[in-house]
């Protein structure tokens, strides 16, 4: 049964020099036109793959709330119209600071939106300067308060640490101002540059100085210190939340169950396919207009890749893989299946097994991406 949605809008008002989602600048783009398709591929879509009531819908981008009133319900509809939610579905739409305006809050809650996600990244002025952002830290306490003025209860916010010139104290500093706007949910990630992105650049050209290695795992170490003591659950490797507001969306992936994917550069998993679309907007509208799909790849999986998906996706969460879930899922005993690679890596102090579970220790935590690596390509 597939019960999440993402939907991507990919048009923002600036780029961040550290972004390399799929994104154009809004200022004359068809984003009238953008929306008409995206409500084609819903269609076509839940024609071939019905859904059931579904848990979750994520709207993120790019910033969908860079859309205008008007936009913003055009929209709205259209996710009415094509997607079957109710009041229990988890409804989130990704936030910048300074878009979240009464009117448009107004607007969501009215269409049962009901989860906000704040990209506030830091609250240090001059490092939002630095990495390409255009808000102010004033801006996210306004649209807090401008959130919690419009019934929403749910909300997180994203924070990045490792930034050019951050230090450890910068980001408990960040974290100090995060707690004092009582909200119910945090995402913190390191910062990774990515290739195509002003960062990379200027670090290509040795222009950019990053904390190194160690300074990064002792923000880390704050982070996990300062979310538990404030009552934050720890849930996945970069996510907390006060018990009960875990990101439902997100636990679609670290489960390995099934979503929809729309929009342009969306990637999609149903029916033991993973699917991209093509990112370009012209690319993208063109198929839609034809009734075609806009899928620019396809991968089906084995059942072999399958099972290793569901290994390091799994561990991401910090209650990690269920021994009898997995049994139950795959007819196959993860114990046995993958005996060698857990042998190895509870030795090096990655990962324990008990009460039923395979998880990540602490120091597994801090070394996630090669505890990870370790099951591409081990069935």
């Amino acid at each position: 049964m597939i019960r999440a949605a993402y939907i991507h809008i990919p048009f923002c008002e600036q780029i961040c020099h550290y972004c390399d989602f799929n994104k154009v600048y809004l200022k004359g783009q068809p984003v009238d036109e953008y929306l008409d398709s995206l409500g084609k591929e819903m269609q076509l879509t839940l024609e071939l793959y019905p859904a059931g009531m579904l848990d979750s819908i994520f709207v993120g981008g790019g910033t969908p709330t860079a859309l205008n009133e008007k936009q913003l319900v055009k929209l709205c509809e259209t996710i009415r119209a094509c997607l079957p939610y109710n009041k229990n579905t988890e409804y989130t739409f990704e936030a910048n600071p300074g878009d979240l305006v009464p009117e448009k809050l107004q607007i969501l809650a009215a269409y049962g939106v009901n989860r906000i996600s704040i990209g506030v990244q830091s609250f240090n002025d001059e490092l939002l300067g630095k990495i390409g952002r255009t808000h102010c830290s004033d801006d996210v306490f306004t649209a807090v308060e401008s959130a919690k003025a419009a019934g929403f209860k749910n909300i997180s916010i994203d924070l990045i640490y490792s930034l050019p010139g951050q230090t450890p104290e910068d980001f408990e500093d960040d974290l100090r101002k995060a707690f004092s706007l009582d909200i119910v949910h945090l995402s913190a990630y390191s910062l990774i540059i990515e290739p195509k992105t002003v960062f990379y650049n200027l670090v290509q050209k040795g222009n950019m100085q990053l904390p190194d290695e160690d300074t990064e795992a002792d923000m880390y170490e704050i982070l996990i210190g300062e979310m538990t003591r404030n009552g934050f659950s720890h849930y996945e490797i970069s996510n907390f939340a006060l018990p009960g507001f875990e990101s439902r969306h997100n636990l679609t992936y670290w489960n390995n169950e099934q979503y929809y994917g729309f929009g342009a550069g969306a990637h999609s998993y149903l029916d033991g396919v993973r699917r991209s679309n093509y990112g370009p907007l012209k690319k993208y509208r063109e198929p839609l207009m034809q009734n075609r799909f806009p899928v620019m790849s396809e991968t089906p999986l084995t059942k072999g890749e399958m099972m290793e998906e569901e290994m390091f996706l799994g561990l991401r969460k910090i209650s990690g893989v269920d021994i009898a879930r997995f049994q139950k899922k795959f007819a196959e005993n993860p114990l046995h299946l993958f005996g060698e690679q857990l042998d190895s890596l509870e030795k090096k102090g990655l990962i324990t097994i008990r009460d039923h579970r395979i998880m990540l220790t602490r120091k597994g935590l801090f070394l996630g991406n090669e505890v990870f690596q370790t099951f591409i390509g081990a069935v």
